[in-house]
């Protein structure tokens, strides 16, 4: 069993664990009970109604916040010729082909997130055994195997998140830090919602978005009324 502190456990009482609510009481709450002494993330865990064994239920893909992240992603790209060019121009903090390879299989991971080229996956691939479990390999999901290389970069400094349903059908996505201002927090909150509930599966059936949850970093979760959306 988790031991709580007691700034966790005082946070906890001030939360009504049997009320849902509106996105803009939430997000007020989350910073009235906030205790940490930095700038915690603000995350949205949704619960859906999917079954994410079953391939043509799976939720996967990317989306850029409207107001970003909070937090400066380091990018990598693996490309060849004008496409590094085109990277370096783009804002990207390493670019390279065989020589951040060989850097990667040495153990260098001081990098968030990778974009490569699909003329590199055949190299990048050989790659899968240490960034797989560490999330970070490219995918053509989440726009990060593209020759798009430009967009791709600056979409992620411009706070693209990544999302996947796990395999208890959750997904939980960051949208934001307490320091935002409250609007801007409600605004990527709607904007990432409306996004999951775009891509609901067509094998889905009854209710999609069964429960969704607002935290902080160090807080308890809140839930949040989504009836809007579900209608």
């Amino acid at each position: 069993m988790v031991k709580r502190g007691k700034k966790h456990q005082e946070a906890i009482k001030q939360v009504d664990r049997s009320k849902t609510y509106d996105i803009k009481e939430a997000v007020q709450l989350l910073k009235e009970i906030a205790k940490a002494n930095f700038d915690e993330t603000v995350e949205v865990a949704y619960r859906l109604g999917v079954d994410p064994k079953k391939a043509d239920e799976q939720i996967r893909g990317a989306f850029v916040l409207p107001h970003g992240t909070g937090k400066t992603q380091r990018v990598l790209v693996f490309a060849k010729g004008e496409k590094l060019k085109e990277a370096e121009a783009a804002g990207a903090d390493y670019v390279g082909d065989q020589d951040m390879i060989a850097k990667i299989n040495q153990g260098w991971f001081d990098f968030d997130v990778i974009v490569a080229t699909p003329d590199m996956m055949a190299e990048v691939g050989k790659l899968g055994r240490v960034l797989g479990p560490k999330g970070l390999m490219p995918n053509p999901k989440t726009g990060t195997v593209t020759f798009e290389v430009e967009k791709a970069v600056k979409d992620i400094k411009a706070g693209k998140v990544e999302y996947r349903v796990d395999k208890s059908s959750n997904l939980h996505v960051p949208i934001g830090k307490l320091s935002f201002d409250n609007e801007k927090l409600e605004e990527n909150f709607t904007a990432m919602t409306d996004t999951i509930v775009k891509v609901k599966p067509q094998a889905s059936k009854g209710t999609y978005l069964r429960n969704v949850v607002i935290t902080s970093t160090m807080g308890p979760g809140v839930k949040v009324d989504v009836s809007s959306f579900r209608r």
